[in-house]
């Protein structure tokens, strides 16, 4: 996980720097707000945050923060479309992850917070008889929890309760309640497997801690039904996901989105629902050698299991990154953002449907001509 990370980072800051138009500034003065895909399922959207403090572990990055805070966004299926659009981030946090990258000096800092979202901001909720299933997202090292919108925007309307996490001081940009907005501090030790397995550690407590305090929740109890929830997470959340599923008992399924394995074997074997589905770097001895991939995949034991890759993707196919860039006209991966998106949005979506509403899904048998750049392994 620790190349991944690096990867992660590097490639997050590229992926900026397209979506935002790197030395171009007169362009992206003018360019119009980005738009995310929208959601295809039956339900309207809303999405609420939730400020959480664990005071029962001290921050783990931070010394002197006694106390582990962590702000959540959760979508769900709403009773209608009511309420302002929901903020992508917010605008000093749109501004530090334009202000990191020193050629971006000349795009308006506000322009991530300008992104068009399809949930509305506190919608009523639609209630549904035993509640919903839950999906927990868990975004890459220095992303923010926004990162994975489409997903769950597109969960949500298809019925699911969705809750993405942001590990605190692991994103670039972090804003409370309160108006503080907290920095990206996870890497700055240097980049070692000590901080890998570290990160995996605090990401695992991190979701177990927001599982807790959503079943206890009045008002979001009600809406869960607690025996069908998943994970999915995109680079170091996906890598996160897989080590945490053969230790909750609470996580049913889980889906790796192009997460590298660090360490590269789970403590336990991998027994329930679990798919991976990365880009071509992640096939079956790519490059010659044996990847974390290729280590990892002796160790799911489980009767149903999928390893898929994904022709012409690359790392942020699997985020939102991918259709913003290309909205755009900027430079992406060979297979354009709207493909990576759908491709995403499909096969997820129907590894949710199958795993936690017990709804058959030939698409996960095998390939598919309607998906010809998805490979079975």
């Amino acid at each position: 996980m620790v190349g991944d990370m690096r990867k992660t980072a590097i490639a997050s800051v590229l992926a900026f720097s397209a979506l935002t138009g790197i030395g171009t500034a007169d362009a992206a003065a003018s360019a119009p707000a980005p738009v995310l895909p929208a959601p295809t399922g039956d339900h309207a959207v809303g999405r609420s945050v939730m400020h959480l403090i664990d005071s029962s572990r001290p921050d783990p990055w931070v010394a002197d923060r006694k106390v582990r805070e962590l702000m959540v966004s959760v979508w769900y299926p709403a009773r209608k479309t009511v309420g302002r659009p929901a903020q992508y981030v917010t605008p000093r946090e749109s501004e530090l992850i334009i202000k990191s990258v020193p050629q971006l000096k000349d795009v308006p800092p506000d322009t991530l917070a300008r992104t068009r979202t399809y949930a509305r901001v506190d919608a009523p909720p639609l209630s549904r008889k035993g509640g919903w299933p839950l999906v927990v997202l868990s975004p890459g090292m220095t992303l923010p929890r926004a990162t994975m919108t489409s997903l769950a925007e597109e969960f949500a309307s298809r019925g699911y309760l969705v809750a993405g996490i942001e590990h605190t001081y692991e994103s670039v940009a972090t804003t409370f309640p309160d108006g503080r907005t907290v920095t990206f501090e996870a890497g700055k030790g240097g980049q070692t497997p000590e901080l890998g397995e570290k990160v995996a550690r605090v990401r695992a407590a991190d979701t177990t801690f927001v599982l807790g305090r959503l079943e206890r929740s009045k008002h979001w109890n009600r809406l869960i039904d607690e025996t069908r929830i998943a994970m999915v997470g995109h680079s170091v959340g996906g890598q996160s996901a897989a080590h945490l599923l053969p230790a909750s008992q609470r996580v049913k399924a889980a889906v790796n989105l192009d997460g590298s394995y660090n360490p590269p074997t789970p403590a336990k074997p991998v027994e329930k629902p679990f798919m991976m589905i990365g880009n071509p770097r992640q096939e079956p001895n790519s490059g010659g050698k044996k990847g974390s991939w290729d280590l990892f995949w002796p160790h799911v034991t489980g009767d149903w299991k999928r390893w898929l890759t994904v022709t012409g993707a690359d790392h942020m196919s699997f985020v939102d990154y991918a259709v913003l860039q290309a909205q755009l006209g900027l430079p992406g991966s060979p297979i354009g953002g709207e493909r990576s998106v759908r491709i995403t949005r499909a096969y997820v979506t129907a590894f949710l449907d199958l795993h936690l509403k017990g709804r058959s899904q030939p698409l996960l048998d095998g390939p598919s001509t309607g998906y010809p750049e998805v490979r079975f392994w």
